[in-house]
């Protein structure tokens, strides 16, 4: 076996490829706003919590905190464009981010923010507990709605031949997942 070398520059990318997926939400007046964000995680299956993790800096940062409401839009490899649009464009410098990105926003059944139609699932959170993480905030929500298109989410799991999660493996490069397969149980 090779002799390792230090990553530690980019240790966090040792965990990608992960989902990438769009984070909207508002300001106090109702404007919504997009981020592209792949560090993400479920903690609790009771009650339904996840994780998600913005820049301090990031405007959608500001507005989480402020109205304590976001939805998770699932995003798929026909949305990469769309997606890497929203990471890398400020909600403070283009007034309608979502109509920018070529997306359609659509009322969401719980919260004030928006879905993006374009997703095939949504997960709707109320903001729990905000942790300083240094140049992040840890921002840990209960998922008070979660849908998805049946023909693409099934049984629990993605439909392969319908819809496949959008992956973000760093930067500008994506990926999406290979087929499923199952453990033996055996090592």
């Amino acid at each position: 076996m090779a002799e390792k070398v230090d990553v530690m520059k980019h240790f966090y990318r040792l965990l990608h490829p992960r989902p990438a997926v769009l984070v909207t939400c508002v300001d106090s007046e109702g404007r919504p706003n997009a981020l592209a964000i792949s560090w993400i995680s479920p903690v609790s299956r009771e009650p339904p919590m996840i994780m998600i993790s913005v820049g301090k800096k990031r405007y959608s940062n500001a507005l989480i905190k402020e109205t304590g409401e976001f939805v998770v839009n699932i995003a798929t490899p026909e949305l990469v464009e769309n997606v890497h649009f929203c990471g890398t464009v400020s909600g403070r410098e283009v007034e309608d981010k979502i109509a920018k990105a070529k997306l359609t926003s659509k009322p969401a059944r719980a919260v004030r923010a928006p879905v993006i139609e374009e997703c095939p699932a949504h997960l709707e959170c109320r903001v729990k507990q905000v942790i300083d993480c240094g140049s992040h905030d840890l921002i840990l929500a209960e998922v008070v709605a979660a849908y998805a298109d049946p023909r693409a989410f099934r049984e629990g799991l993605w439909e392969q031949e319908v819809a496949r999660v959008l992956l973000h493996a760093g930067g500008n490069v994506y990926s999406k997942p290979s087929d499923y397969f199952r453990a033996s149980g055996k090592p």
